[in-house]
Parts: C-alpha cells; sequence; structure tokens
C-alpha cells in the first residue's frame, strides 16, 4: 500500500538524482530513505531508478509516476492546511466588512448565527460605511464583505450581487406621498439626507444623481447627518423629506417617525448589495460561512439576484 513518506521520498530521490543528497534534503538517514524506495517498488512491482555511479537516474516508470505523486502530495497538505484553518476558525476571530446600515436589515442575527455554529469564535463586523469597507478590502485589511454597490465592476475585486432593496421617498405630509415621486418632484424636494462624510461616493445619492440627470439638477439636501436613523426622525418632525431603502423604511418609520410614510420613485430606484472580496483571494472557511449566512439573512428581507 502506498503512503505519503513513501512518495515524498520518492520525488525527492527523483529530484536530487541521489539517495544521499535525498536523505540529507529530508533529515532522513541513507538507508531509511532507500528502504522507503524499495518498498514503494516492491508495492508497483516496477523498478523506479537505475544506479549510475553514485547517483540514480529515473525509469520511464518514475517519470510517469512524479506528476501523480506531486499532485497527491500537494492534496494532502491542502487537506492538512483545510483542517488547520478550520481548527483556528472555531477558536479565532471572524472579520467581515459590512455596508453601514446592515444593523437594520441582520447585524445582531447574523452574530447569533455564527455563534450557533461556532459558540468558540469571536466575532467583528466592520464598516460604517461601503466605499469605507471596499478600502479596507484593497489593502487586505478584510478577507471579504457584504456592501452596497453602484457599479459592479472594481478593478481588483471580484463583485457578485446578492441582494437588492428599492429606494423610497419618505414624509410625514400625506400630499407628497399621493403619487410616486418624478425626477422633476425630486429635483425641487427639500431633503435630509445620511452618510454625509461620504455624500460623494455614497450609493444611494449617485443613484439619485443618476435620476436627475435629465433635469440638470443635483438632489438639494437641506440637512445634512451621518446616520440613517436621524435622518429618519428629523423627517417624522415634518423638517425635511428623504430617500432611504425601503428595507431601512420598513425598519425606522415605524419607531421614529410613525406619522410618515413612503411612496415609490418613478422610475424605479434600486441600492445593490454584493458580496466582494479581492479577485486574487482564495477565501478562508470564516470567510465563507460569513457569506453564506449574510447572504441568506439579506435575502430574507430585500429582493435576491439570483
Amino acid at each position: 500500500m502506498l503512503s505519503l513518506h513513501q512518495l515524498r521520498c520518492f520525488l525527492t530521490v527523483y529530484e536530487m538524482g541521489s539517495l544521499t543528497a535525498a536523505a540529507e534534503e529530508l533529515g532522513y538517514a541513507q538507508p531509511s530513505v532507500s528502504e522507503q524506495v524499495r518498498t514503494l517498488e516492491k508495492s508497483l512491482g516496477v523498478q523506479l531508478f537505475r544506479r549510475v555511479g553514485r547517483g540514480v537516474v529515473p525509469t520511464t516508470v518514475a517519470d510517469e509516476l512524479r506528476p501523480h505523486a506531486e499532485r497527491t502530495l500537494a492534496a494532502a497538505e491542502e487537506a492538512r492546511r483545510a483542517v488547520q484553518a478550520v481548527k483556528q476558525f472555531e477558536t479565532g476571530t471572524i472579520r467581515f466588512g459590512m455596508f453601514g446600515s446592515a444593523r437594520l436589515y441582520f447585524g445582531a442575527e447574523l452574530v447569533a448565527d455564527v455563534l450557533t455554529r461556532y459558540p468558540g469564535v469571536r466575532v467583528e463586523l466592520i464598516g460604517q460605511n461601503s466605499i469605507e469597507v471596499q478600502e479596507q478590502l484593497r489593502r487586505g485589511r478584510l478577507e471579504a464583505a457584504m456592501i452596497a454597490v453602484s457599479s459592479l465592476e472594481s478593478e481588483g475585486m471580484t463583485v457578485t450581487p446578492v441582494a437588492r432593496d428599492e429606494l423610497v421617498y419618505i414624509s410625514a405630509d400625506p400630499a407628497r406621498l399621493a403619487q410616486p415621486i418624478t425626477p422633476h418632484r425630486l429635483s425641487l424636494a427639500s431633503l435630509v439626507m445620511p452618510e454625509t462624510t461620504w455624500r460623494g461616493v455614497d450609493s444611494v445619492r449617485l443613484r439619485l444623481r443618476q435620476m436627475l440627470h435629465e433635469t440638470g439638477r443635483n438632489p438639494s439636501t437641506r440637512i445634512e447627518v451621518e446616520d440613517i436613523e436621524t435622518a429618519v426622525q428629523l423627517v417624522g418632525m415634518g423638517l425635511a423629506d428623504s430617500v432611504v431603502p425601503k428595507g431601512a423604511a420598513d425598519q425606522l418609520l415605524p419607531r421614529l417617525a410613525p406619522k410618515a410614510g413612503w411612496v415609490p420613485l418613478r422610475p424605479r430606484l434600486y441600492d445593490t448589495f454584493a458580496v466582494v472580496h479581492r479577485a486574487d483571494a482564495t477565501l478562508s472557511p470564516a470567510a465563507r460561512l460569513m457569506i453564506e449566512l449574510a447572504t441568506r439573512r439579506i435575502q430574507e428581507i430585500a429582493e435576491p439576484i439570483r
């Protein structure tokens, strides 16, 4: 029966062209290496090497065996690394990037999902804004993330859309909710918008700018704030209107602005959520788990993209 030890000795002898040199490379006694090669030859019923002077020359059978032995050892090493990764994963820290308002969709539930499967891990959900998270991905500080994207193309990144959420217009004035909001009506609105630090790159604002392109105007913000909760509260006070993802509106309006409501935009606009990681990355078990669980959660709330 073949063993990994035999194949390792065989490959080293093949590469070094000498039993003595192979023994030195492996840190074994020369008779031990010779015995492993003989045992392998006996198991296969073939001769693998011929002695020439102080060295050895591989036979044609050895030439045929070499790539198979390399693949077998590589597979065994991959299996070892996978087991070690899982072992470390079960007691280590999981870091995953998230879009800023993920807390309104599934933040706590996602952590609970992870801890139910792996009670020994430590969980970090990272990110106040999708652009910030994408920059951390580029710098290698995060392995993978789920973020809101304005484009499905990003240099050096693999972007996989998994869900979308409709953008809706929220207001405490029933007259403004009588019919869908057109680009012209939006261009005249007085808005409070969150994500002021990232106002130039925020995915929702980019969608609104595209919608208003035909009017020659940008969305007019009366009030700028950082978090979406504050924006919704101000809408509830009647101080301004806003445009937010429907999932956020459904979560926040009953609690923070019970007298406000929402109406769709015309044409309809959507915020797209995507799994993003570096294009050359081999994802760890931790990253794959977070992608699986986060995708499942977001697709329970927002419209799935298959």
